[in-house]
């Protein structure tokens, strides 16, 4: 089985076994160029998990799963090159500041940049030019996600991977990467988003999955339903887990 490339995150039937345990089962899902998909789901639903076997962090038990038409399985390396990574938490140099930092990730992704060039990076992800040589042990939670959305995006992946990227955002710095990951998928990008944040997925997201013990059990429309529909119809999926 192949990938078209403009489906550029893929997964068909992809399952993961850890002995009796079904952390994801039968996963089928496209996002295509342009598009941001969030996945809701209580802690242990199968989230984290996908997001591992699409980077290729973790062997499939079945089924496969592409990265810009790439098998991550059969090539994971070449894979996440093809994709743009930001954890729930971002780890960097403390004693680096943003311009240092972004600028040693673009030259490990091969792309060397001048200064004004990093710069005006770090502006695109609404880091505040204040920061900009200001160490990054200095910075607070919302800075720190900016910067790793920057490092991120150093490479030119067109296949972004999300995994809570709202944590411990304040509303402000919330509805700023909201409004950056709008523009990104604007120019082509597919997202892929891990969050619990029922609201910033509503305004983020062209579609929303709920997970389940492992499965991908409703996937809607975001456009079609308010946040407090998500939300109940979020919360009918956790009771009939319960």
């Amino acid at each position: 089985m192949t990938s078209d490339e403009s489906e550029l995150i893929r997964t068909s039937g992809l399952g993961k076994q850890y002995g009796d345990v079904t952390a994801l089962a039968s996963l089928d899902l496209t996002v295509g160029a342009g598009e941001i998909v969030c996945l809701l789901g209580a802690n242990g639903a199968g989230k984290t998990t996908t997001l591992q076997l699409l980077l290729g962090f973790t062997q499939p038990s079945s089924g496969q799963a592409w990265i810009a038409g790439v098998d991550v399985a059969r090539e994971p390396r070449r894979a996440r090159e093809r994709a743009g990574y930001l954890p729930e938490v971002v780890e960097l140099y403390p004693l680096l500041d943003g311009i240092e930092t972004l600028a040693y990730f673009e030259q490990l992704a091969g792309r060397r940049g001048d200064e004004d060039g990093v710069a005006a990076s770090l502006e695109r992800v609404g880091l505040p030019a204040s920061a900009f040589r200001r160490r990054v042990a200095t910075y607070s939670k919302g800075m720190r996600q900016k910067l790793g959305l920057a490092v991120a995006l150093a490479k030119g992946a067109d296949a972004l991977l999300l995994d809570e990227p709202m944590s411990g955002l304040d509303p402000s710095a919330a509805n700023d990467l909201v409004r950056l990951l709008r523009e990104l998928a604007a120019k082509g990008a597919a997202i892929l988003m891990v969050t619990h944040d029922i609201f910033r997925a509503q305004q983020a997201a062209d579609r929303i999955g709920i997970m389940r013990h492992g499965r991908l059990v409703e996937e809607v429309a975001a456009s079609a339903m308010t946040p407090q529909e998500i939300e109940r119809l979020y919360v009918h999926h956790l009771r009939d887990a319960a």
